[in-house]
């Protein structure tokens, strides 16, 4: 059995990826680290393994390197997808570092970003996904809330390497709904029985009206739509403002894993944003969260 959170240190923004029966878990920039790494045998114990990205490329200001994804390709290679802030355009922008080791040490040998929309606000959030044909795709979030514009969340093909954008991207949804307030963020798909689900986060990230819902997609390119009954993870349990979640498959069972802040502790330094792991069932061709759960449940 295990309680949440599962680990009580600031954790935003989880991926998580298993290499070799060890989950590596990347987050946004804390404790002095680009791209922390944290390791586990099970998704419940985490270790502090390092930071993955220990040197930022050229063309990047420190001090705020956001929601960084992992890609793992074949014959041992990974390709990370950090949000940095590029010094040339003054907005916060898309890299992509490669390893040999899924916990790094990852370098970005380009001239610069992959994806900067400096007139959309910036892009920010990326994600990469494998569909069930092998084709790549990344999404990503134009920053629109940092210049008073739309969010919009994007879809485009990747080269088979990861590091090169192919064809024109696609717009899949922006904020249309209450809940969403001003912003949709943290996209990512998962693909389950054939149908293709774009999970999100929207609304104010450091309030508890942050929540975490998802659309149905035709193609990884859209089009997408709202169903109705989001969002489908809330505020409550201890946890405020869940969401910027990722999704993994372990033993046929499926689990979230997000960050939330302890309740009345929005926006706070210390302890920030914790993580947690709850399960995901599948009822009626719906995703249904078992969550914020702060009982007692069962371990993966």
């Amino acid at each position: 059995m295990f309680t949440n959170p599962v680990h009580t240190a600031d954790t935003p923004d989880p991926q998580a990826i298993l290499v070799d029966g060890t989950w590596h878990l990347f987050h946004t920039n804390a404790a002095g680290a680009n791209v922390p790494v944290l390791t586990s045998p099970d998704l419940v114990t985490w270790t502090p393994a390092g930071d993955a990205l220990p040197a930022l490329p050229a063309w990047a200001a420190p001090g705020k390197t956001w929601a960084p994804e992992v890609l793992a390709l074949d014959r041992g290679r990974y390709v990370l997808y950090p949000t940095v802030a590029d010094r040339a355009s003054g907005r916060q922008c898309i890299g992509r570092a490669t390893a040999t080791a899924p916990g790094g040490p990852y370098v970005d040998h380009a001239a610069g970003p992959l994806v900067c929309q400096a007139d959309l606000g910036g892009s920010i959030d990326a994600s990469p996904f494998r569909d069930t044909d092998g084709s790549l795709y990344l999404l990503w979030k134009n920053d629109g809330n940092a210049i008073g514009q739309d969010t919009w969340l994007w879809s485009q093909r990747l080269s088979p390497d990861g590091l090169t954008l192919l064809g024109q991207p696609s717009r899949l949804l922006r904020q249309t709904e209450a809940w969403e307030g001003h912003v949709v963020e943290g996209p990512f798909l998962w693909r389950h029985d054939g149908q293709l689900f774009l999970f999100y986060a929207a609304n104010a990230y450091d309030k508890a009206d942050y929540a975490e819902g998802y659309a149905l997609c035709d193609t990884p390119l859209g089009p997408c739509h709202k169903p109705a009954g989001n969002p489908i993870l809330t505020s409550g349990n201890g946890a405020s403002g869940p969401g910027h979640a990722s999704m993994v498959e372990h033993d046929g069972r499926t689990w979230l894993l997000y960050h939330a802040w302890p309740a009345g502790m929005e926006g706070s330094i210390a302890p920030g944003r914790q993580l947690w792991l709850d399960e995901v069932t599948w009822e009626g061709g719906r995703p249904v969260v078992h969550g914020p759960t702060s009982s007692s449940q069962r371990r993966p």
